[in-house]
């Protein structure tokens, strides 16, 4: 296992939101309990299949999401969840995120509404001291991990330019990801190489991942389809904050072209007060 390291650089509104979304999800830990088939010859290049992803997504437009990011230390481990839209093209997206429930199965939390574009993540039902009826922005060019773990879901846009850093990589074979046949890859990908090569709306989110994690390399398994289209992402991060703590972060993407409306908040729907941590 690849181990990145966080270096302390946050502004303090992100610091306070990573550490708030940190302990959240300690705090539920707690509390809770493919082959493939086919034509398994490679393509020529994976790599550069794996690289240019991204660059497909776009040329698609849109496509509803959904996202897995598993958190382990100490032997327990807690999933957050989320569902939504994205579009590729305009850099946007809106998902819900749910956290897990307590012990006795009972729902805690209320979902978070989260809305993704370039340099910012919105959050709505926060908690941690913030009004119901209110939203808290993020700079997500000031957080350490660019909003790879952040939010409780790596923001589709970013897992896809994530890619674009993708080296040592291999093809496993075909398999299918939800009734879909697609070729399954698997390598690393180069936080600080994505980066150079990211779109410029997306670009300055992986530049602070790539200062704020002490080492670049990121495993990854990919699964595209036939268009070239990523269907699938599990990237697998290491994170130190008070102890080590493994993430697997999964992005499943399906029904391309469905359209996606990404409201802004007005300012005055935005908290400006202290977030408790």
């Amino acid at each position: 296992m690849v181990v990145h390291q966080h270096r302390r650089r946050r502004g303090r509104a992100g610091e306070a939101v990573l550490a708030a979304g940190v302990t959240l999800a300690v705090t539920a830990m707690g509390g809770c309990a493919g082959g493939g088939g086919g034509d398994d010859r490679p393509p020529a290049d994976p790599a550069a299949v794996v690289r240019g992803a991204a660059d497909v997504l776009t040329k698609t437009g849109s496509a509803r999401a959904r996202t897995a990011m598993e958190m382990a230390t100490g032997g327990t481990r807690v999933t957050i969840r989320g569902e939504g839209g994205v579009d590729f093209k305009n850099r946007m997206g809106q998902l819900l995120v749910m956290l897990p429930a307590d012990v006795k199965g009972q729902a805690e939390h209320r979902p978070i509404t989260e809305l993704l574009v370039p340099g910012a993540l919105y959050m709505k039902n926060r908690g941690a001291g913030v009004p119901a009826d209110k939203w808290v922005r993020v700079d997500t060019t000031t957080l350490a991990d660019g909003n790879l773990v952040t939010g409780g879901a790596t923001d589709p846009l970013v897992a896809a330019e994530l890619l674009r850093g993708a080296q040592e990589v291999s093809y496993v074979g075909e398999t299918e990801v939800a009734g879909t046949k697609v070729r399954h890859y698997r390598g690393t990908t180069d936080i600080g190489r994505a980066a150079r090569s990211a779109s410029a709306e997306m670009r300055g989110a992986l530049e602070a991942a790539a200062k704020g994690f002490s080492k670049d390399t990121v495993p990854f398994d990919a699964y595209l389809d036939e268009q070239g289209r990523l269907r699938k992402v599990r990237h697998r991060f290491t994170y130190v904050n008070d102890g080590v703590i493994d993430v697997s972060s999964t992005t499943l993407l399906y029904g391309f072209g469905t359209p996606v409306t990404v409201v802004l908040p007005p300012s005055g729907d935005i908290y400006a007060g202290k977030i408790a941590e």
